[in-house]
């Protein structure tokens, strides 16, 4: 329960008291559990999406209203850690450089395009989709976590949030999330069943992608290329079940 505990708070705004002390290991089952925090999340989006265009809405104006509600849900946190990992990606220096500048707090060209794009395609998607779809979509973004977390994926820096729980996930743990993921995909369109599983195969190659570049460009992970996997894999589930 610490564990669940930690996932909750640390990943939402909801007022639920963490555990008294965060190790590794406590550390480590909150990665695990993250998508059943995204479950939650993804239900209270699914909901607002349908809720809005129910009462006659332009899917549009749904869908941003989502992508508002989740960011306000989730304190900003990803988009903060997309933005800064694409500032990141976007330096020609050193890596030394590249991590200074993602720490600096700043919002550069790279972050301000990568948001604009991202946060765009979310709210077009997220007004037109069926709910299994959101909610789909929101969950396998946390499943996300327990890749970027796997054992032999190591932290950028001595400190911080990627020095914590970099290193915590067996392979099982984010293969067994994904296994799941695919077979709930099959319900996420109705009439269309193969496109649930096929974006969740595609959002697993693209994070895979994206760490083991991250790994060449930083050399290893932080709290914020955590959030960037998070965007990128729930916005290209999405995108493939909006087809």
């Amino acid at each position: 329960m610490s564990g669940l505990r930690l996932a909750v708070s640390w990943l939402t705004v909801f007022p639920v008291p963490g555990p008294s002390s965060v190790d590794r290991r406590v550390a480590g089952r909150a990665i695990s559990l993250t998508p059943v925090v995204g479950v939650l999340l993804g239900a209270l989006a699914a909901a607002l999406a349908w809720g809005v265009v129910t009462l006659g809405a332009p899917p549009l104006l749904a869908g941003l209203l989502t992508v508002g509600l989740l960011a306000l849900l989730t304190r900003g946190m990803h988009l903060d850690g997309l933005a800064d990992t694409a500032d990141g990606l976007g330096c020609y220096g050193p890596p030394a450089r590249a991590l200074e500048i993602m720490k600096s707090g700043g919002a550069g060209p790279f972050a301000v395009v990568v948001l604009v794009v991202g946060l765009g395609i979310q709210a077009v998607c997220l007004g037109v989709e069926p709910w299994p779809a959101v909610v789909l979509a929101v969950v396998f973004g946390r499943v996300a976590f327990a890749w970027c977390c796997l054992r032999s994926v190591p932290a950028a820096r001595p400190e911080g949030l990627g020095a914590l729980v970099a290193g915590t996930q067996p392979l099982l743990v984010p293969l067994l999330w994904t296994v799941a993921a695919v077979a709930a995909g099959f319900l996420a369109v109705p009439g269309k069943p193969w496109l649930g599983p096929i974006g969740v195969v595609v959002a697993t190659g693209l994070v895979l992608l994206l760490l083991r570049h991250v790994g060449k460009r930083f050399g290893g992970i932080t709290g914020d290329v955590l959030g960037a996997a998070c965007e990128l894999a729930t916005t290209v589930v999405l995108v493939v079940c909006a087809f």
